[in-house]
């Protein structure tokens, strides 16, 4: 009887330490997951003189895999995506609006410069870590114009809003490494705010 007993404690305290080295392994992997993500700081809606305007801040690093693939000239190309949606306590919300804005970021090799391309703007900075500063500061940007008229004044509204890597634009071979890789994965999650939209334009 005592063998028996012996013989199943030590099973268990191997199925233990099997466990602990499962639940490390996979708090690793997800640490890893984790720092290939963008994060999304301070959203927030105002109304301007051009319609309603959101800003934000976004923090990401990119992977050594996708530091690689710009440095050897693939462009990567990154999308800030907006909605707004109205709450119904009787149904799912409705979307009001979807806003998508674009930032592309390249590499020059015979200038040494890195450049970030949004829309008609055009800027060349000499390090990584300052062109992706201006990718990750998103300010005034336009995502109702006046006359709306989906809007309305005090309303209540939540807005929502990510960014993420379109691998869609990705050189064709690389889109094929880029499925199912985290090496390749360049996402944040949907972040939230609820607000009344501010007096200005709406109705």
């Amino acid at each position: 009887m005592t063998n028996t007993m012996d013989s199943i404690t030590a099973c268990w305290k191997r199925f233990a330490e099997v466990l602990r080295g499962v639940v490390l392994v996979l708090g690793l992997f997800a640490c890893g997951v984790v720092s290939a993500q963008v994060e999304v700081v301070s959203p927030q809606l105002q109304a301007s003189e051009d319609g309603y305007v959101v800003s934000a801040d976004f923090v990401l690093d990119l992977t050594p895999r996708l530091e690689e693939a710009v440095g050897k000239g693939v462009v990567l190309a990154f999308l800030v995506e907006f909605e707004m949606h109205r709450p119904r306590w009787y149904w799912f919300d409705e979307k009001v609006l979807a806003r998508q804005k674009e930032f592309r970021l390249s590499y020059h090799a015979l200038t040494r410069q890195y450049r970030v391309s949004s829309g008609g703007l055009h800027q060349a900075f000499p390090t990584l870590g300052e062109a992706l500063r201006v990718i990750g500061r998103l300010r005034n940007w336009v995502v109702a114009e006046r006359g709306n008229d989906k809007l309305r004044v005090g309303e209540s509204y939540v807005g929502t809003l990510r960014m993420r890597l379109d691998t869609s634009q990705l050189p064709k071979p690389f889109q094929i490494a880029a499925l199912g890789s985290k090496e390749w994965s360049l996402s944040s999650d949907w972040k939230s705010w609820p607000f009344a939209l501010p007096a200005g334009e709406g109705k």
